[in-house]
């Protein structure tokens, strides 16, 4: 376009030249048809970006590795000129997202819609939008371009995989087994309903029986069947390796992984390995909690149900290696509050062997620590994790090994050794 004006602007310089050698005033017609086209196409231009709606629909916010992510565009002509021509663009830093469009010509109050369809393949945080309205004359003489400000953000949780089982050790408080006692405490075990007594908290109202009765009643609990299960991970930036040649997708600092393929990263793998476990032992009707610092401390108490899956998969979702505390210095600051019986499973790729001291401290106070250990060696060579799996058994720490490549479904399917 540029190139074109150019021409144009020479082209009515010489005519204005020639005509005023010449005296010719058809030379002179030809300078100011020029002109009032240069003059027209500049004021359609301006115009054109005058009476247009846009809309932009995202489906949903949320969404996760491997699902597909949705959202539709509509433009929409209010004003009397026709829109010959409009170029959308889209600034959103989600990898592989391409929704910039050229809409074809608007005449009338017509409206124009697209969908854009894309498969998620990095976890993170992302924004979505602004958007460049850009549009031009029939000549193609000019370009006016026009920013919509309004941006959204998505969240990609990582992926997860299927499990059939996970063994785990037997807890101290309950082996497993509905315990059948009734406790003053409200657990999440509802097991019948009484009448109101003072002194009973409002809290263990049941107010639909209540509403029904007319009486006010109250809920009976029992004691919680199952021990509390805390994933811990190791997010710590001396426990990360991974392949030199990796990118990270955006400016998030997120892996884009294949989706045939997880890339060679300890901080992806434990990631997913987290996710995993979460599901699926909410999905058994476990309680839950989680543990990290990415590097913002992170800490969700346990619960269950899937409000406190999306807790976890948040947390996951924006997980990094960057803490510059260690996996020792982590447990030694927040292990205080796991009660005796509570299983831990601790998530790391660190060869430092200061931490298995304080898995032993947990040992004593009753707490069953687990470690999944995401092997270093297999994404690096030259290091050799060797002692530290002579270190976990020697410590008696049950441990489960994943490494480079392995199907991590099978790899937390077998017995911790």
């Amino acid at each position: 376009m540029p190139g074109r004006r150019n021409a144009l602007y020479i082209l009515t310089i010489i005519s204005l030249l020639v005509g005023l050698f010449t005296g010719r005033a058809e030379i002179f017609n030809i300078a100011y048809l020029i002109g009032a086209i240069m003059l027209l196409s500049f004021l359609w231009t301006w115009l054109s970006l005058r009476g247009i709606a846009l809309r932009r629909t995202t489906r949903t916010r949320r969404s996760q590795v491997g699902r597909v992510f949705a959202e539709s565009f509509a433009v929409r002509k209010a004003g009397l000129l026709p829109k010959l021509w409009l170029e959308i663009r889209d600034h959103s830093n989600l990898p592989s997202h391409y929704a910039s469009y050229i809409v074809p010509a608007l005449l009338g109050g017509r409206e124009y819609t697209w969908e854009v369809e894309t498969v998620c393949v990095a976890r993170g945080e992302f924004q979505l939008g602004p958007l460049t309205v850009i549009c031009g004359d029939p000549f193609g003489l000019f370009r006016w371009p026009r920013r919509v400000g309004a941006t959204d953000r998505l969240l990609v949780y990582p992926m997860t995989v299927e499990l059939d089982r996970v063994i785990l050790p037997v807890g101290f408080l309950s082996g497993g087994d509905a315990q059948r006692q009734l406790t003053h405490q409200v657990t999440t075990n509802a097991s019948s309903i009484r009448d109101y007594v003072p002194g009973d908290s409002i809290n263990r109202i049941h107010w639909r029986s209540t509403a029904r009765t007319g009486d006010i009643m109250v809920k009976e609990f029992e004691l919680d069947p199952l021990v509390d299960i805390w994933l811990f991970s190791d997010f710590s930036g001396s426990s990360l390796v991974e392949d030199p040649t990796l990118k990270r997708a955006g400016g998030y600092g997120t892996l884009a992984p294949s989706l045939l393929r997880i890339p060679p990263s300890t901080e992806e793998y434990g990631a997913i390995i987290a996710a995993s476990l979460a599901k699926h032992f909410i999905d058994d009707e476990r309680v839950v909690g989680y543990a990290a610092y990415t590097p913002y401390r992170q800490i969700i108490q346990p619960d269950r149900g899937n409000r406190q899956l999306m807790r976890i998969f948040q947390a996951l979702a924006v997980a990094r290696s960057t803490s510059n505390l260690s996996l020792r210095e982590v447990l030694s600051l927040e292990t205080h509050q796991f009660l005796r019986g509570t299983t831990v499973m601790i998530i790391t790729s660190s060869l430092q062997q200061e931490w298995i001291h304080e898995a032993q401290i947990l040992i004593r106070r009753g707490i069953r620590p687990i470690c999944v250990f995401i092997d270093p060696q297999t994404f690096d060579p030259q290091l050799d994790s060797s002692s530290l799996h002579g270190m976990l058994q020697l410590a008696k720490i049950p441990t489960i090994r994943v490494g480079k490549d392995d199907d991590i479904a099978a790899a937390l399917e077998q017995r911790p050794v």
